[in-house]
């Protein structure tokens, strides 16, 4: 479960550049980046208010670009930086889009996936958590402040 390269920091700043992203909409600051081959295929952040959608997170949006993308629905080769751990929600269509590898920087002791269904995603899935897990955290929990 811990396979990084030089490159997991490089990617998860940009997927936080998607949180900040998020925030300006006064979203909750997630933000997720799909790479193919080193490179960026995908780009998306938290649309839940904008869209009034419960299901527009950053991940789902993220695998709906990279599929347009790609022109097909698995994304084997693929990683997923996110910079919290997915919901069982989104772990169930990483499932189902049999992602390579997903890299996500803060854990989400509350609704995240591997607390709750760790088994969840594709048996062939690697993950890698804890990339710029403060960066990461700390804006989740900074908006959570301001919110209160």
């Amino acid at each position: 479960m811990d396979k990084i390269n030089f490159s997991d920091q490089y990617f998860m700043k940009l997927a936080l550049k998607e949180a900040q992203n998020a925030l300006k909409k006064d979203e909750i600051p997630v933000g997720a980046v799909i790479v193919s081959q080193n490179k960026v295929i995908a780009k998306a952040h938290n649309l839940t208010e904008t869209l009034n959608d419960v299901t527009a997170h950053a991940e789902l949006l993220a695998i709906t670009s990279a599929s347009e993308t790609l022109g097909g629905k698995y994304l084997r080769n693929c990683t997923l930086y996110v910079t919290l751990e997915p919901c069982a929600m989104c772990a169930g269509a990483l499932a189902w889009s049999q992602i390579g590898r997903i890299v996500y920087g803060a854990s989400d002791e509350k609704r995240g996936f591997t607390k709750h269904s760790p088994s969840l995603l594709h048996p062939k899935t690697e993950v890698t958590e804890g990339i710029l897990n403060d960066e990461c955290r700390i804006i989740v929990k900074d908006f959570f402040k301001m919110k209160r």
